[in-house]
């Protein structure tokens, strides 16, 4: 990896800043409870989008050092990131609803397993409402239609649910590949480092989960 460089929100420009801070200050929000489906929808897509923001941003800033400041003023750039970033973020709200079900479907005996799809739906049509790009959208419906069939609900939250995600981080960065090739399990275990807290904290979180 190159020379760590510790990011300063006065290195991004505002339509990037706002992107970095908002999923932390919602990571940071006092944690709620998740008592229906409606805690755990939400709980889904505040998690997916810190942990795939927090990991694409700062692989970025530790693979180029100081140079990052520059780069992050190329427009070419920019949009490579944009793109990485939608990528990135629905094959992690893919793997963190399966869990989710997956986990209270084993530890909670709740087996409505069919609103997998449709809170799934509901958070990327809503996204897509908030400037998603369609490839994105396309690759997520794709994937989840593709992945849906075959979970095993039993299983899957002990069965490296983040995988996907994490290879989706390694895949998108806009990294060039002689650079990445470099970098594979230290991207890998960055992802698996935010999503074993998420872990925590959603199995705290659902001691009181009805699934009303």
């Amino acid at each position: 990896m190159a020379i760590k460089y510790k990011i300063k929100l006065k290195d991004l420009k505002l339509e990037y800043l706002k992107e970095y801070i908002a999923p932390i200050f919602n990571f940071l929000k006092p944690k709620k409870k998740i008592k229906n489906i409606d805690d755990l929808k939400n709980f889904i897509q505040r998690k997916s989008a810190w942990v795939s923001q927090e990991t694409l941003y700062g692989y970025l800033k530790t693979r180029m050092g100081a140079k990052h400041i520059i780069m992050f003023e190329d427009k070419d750039f920019l949009k490579s990131i944009n793109i990485a970033k939608w990528q990135i973020y629905v094959v992690s709200l893919i793997d963190c609803t399966f869990f989710c079900f997956s986990f209270l479907y084993k530890e909670k005996k709740f087996t409505k397993t069919d609103l997998a799809n449709q809170i799934f739906f509901e958070i990327l049509n809503n996204e897509k409402a908030n400037g998603m790009d369609s490839d994105a959208y396309e690759n997520a419906t794709k994937e989840f239609n593709s992945r849906f069939p075959n979970i095993n609900w039993e299983t899957y939250c002990n069965n490296k649910p983040f995988e996907n995600s994490a290879f989706a981080l390694y895949k998108w960065a806009p990294i060039a590949d002689e650079l990445k090739k470099f970098d594979k399990q230290i991207v890998l275990n960055s992802v698996f480092l935010k999503w074993n807290n998420v872990q925590k904290d959603f199995k705290k979180l659902v001691n009181n989960f009805t699934g009303n």
